[in-house]
């Protein structure tokens, strides 16, 4: 066909001949093959395997008769549902676009120039890239010798906010409950307190903070909807802090970060209770596993906490990290705090027989 001007390629479409031509392209859509035989392994995001429950995947679906709407009235039953959970007005909760926005939102609102960010080293690095991006200074503490944020020394005269993740991330470590709950009812500044794992924890030594929020206008809580309920990709999460704080929260966030299918997965997935038991218990099983294997091959692994794992490799990561890729296993990226340490998602079973044969191979 000789090439039209855009008016005539209209009058084209209009044209019977056009829809014609144009119905069976419309009328199939691609044909999903699925992945690649040799696809590669993820066990690089802490995410989780199994996906999100029947329930929120129906709901997602459902959704969509509803996509023409903006989502307030759905995340407003969204943040109802949560605030039950937590027995807390629905104006302590603020629902975000994965935990990570909360992050964001903090660094916005507490930090800046003269006000500084105390975080743990290693920990996850988003709260520190956004105090950088706001001019803070960002005050790293190392770990203790059992990885353990080191609560003793994360204050500062002059910080604005404390970030601690608990479980860590990437070492997946605890901090003890006992020490956790009385920094934060002498922390002099504001703490952010990362629970995004908090979900995999069977340790009798680790406990939630939300409900401390009740009593310390200064701590605000993160959780989020990527882990264990699977829904990482959505985007779901949620800060819990009193009313004062979530609305300095909210006061730095865009209009509608949250669309309405995560909203309604959200919604599925606290419902199924389940789910996230059998997630748990599966996790749990298959972390042992590999924790025993590296152990009978003579790596320390860090105890872990998560549905991942860190453990020392006796030697600089990074050319395993790329030599494990190049057999189709991707893992966790470079900390600099643990150059030796190797972090690891845990995957399905058959995914981590596919790590412990790769990493075998690189290692000899």
């Amino acid at each position: 066909m000789a090439a039209l001007s855009r008016r005539a390629f209209g009058r084209f479409l209009g044209s019977g001949i056009a829809a014609a031509a144009l119905r069976p392209a419309l009328a199939k859509p691609p044909r999903f093959l699925g992945p690649p035989v040799h696809a590669a392994v993820r066990l690089s995001a802490n995410e989780n395997p199994y996906g999100a429950c029947p329930g929120a995947i129906a709901a997602m679906h459902e959704a969509c008769a509803r996509s023409w709407r903006y989502p307030d009235e759905a995340v407003d039953e969204l943040r109802a549902d949560i605030a039950r959970l937590h027995d807390l007005p629905p104006e302590w909760i603020l629902v975000t676009d994965g935990s990570s926005e909360i992050l964001k939102l903090a660094a916005s609102a507490y930090t800046g120039p003269g006000r500084k960010l105390v975080t743990a080293d290693p920990t996850f690095e988003s709260c520190g890239k956004h105090a950088e991006a706001m001019g803070a200074e960002v005050v790293k503490v190392p770990l203790d010798a059992s990885f353990a944020h080191d609560l003793a020394k994360m204050t500062a005269p002059d910080a604005g906010l404390i970030y601690v993740c608990n479980p860590n991330n990437p070492t997946a470590s605890i901090t003890p409950a006992a020490r956790v709950r009385a920094f934060v009812t002498s922390a002099p500044s504001m703490v952010l307190i990362d629970e995004a794992y908090h979900h995999y924890v069977d340790s009798p030594d680790y406990e939630s903070v939300a409900p401390l929020v009740k009593d310390h206008p200064r701590l605000i809580v993160a959780r989020t909807f990527s882990k264990i309920y699977g829904l990482a990709g959505a985007r779901l999460g949620y800060a819990i802090a009193q009313p004062p704080v979530i609305g300095k929260l909210a006061a730095q966030a865009a209009f509608d970060t949250v669309n309405i299918f995560a909203v309604a997965a959200g919604r599925a997935s606290l419902a199924d209770a389940a789910w996230a038991a059998d997630g748990k218990r599966r996790n749990a099983s298959t972390r042992a596993h590999v924790v025993s294997e590296l152990g009978k091959r003579g790596y320390s692994v860090i105890p872990s906490q998560a549905n991942f794992i860190m453990f020392e490799t006796r030697k600089p990561v990074k050319p395993l990290i790329a030599a494990l890729k190049e057999r189709s296993v991707e893992v966790g990226r470079l900390f600099p705090a643990l150059p030796t340490h190797l972090r690891v998602t845990i995957g399905r079973p058959d995914d981590m027989e596919r790590f412990l044969s790769a990493f075998a191979a690189v290692v000899a």
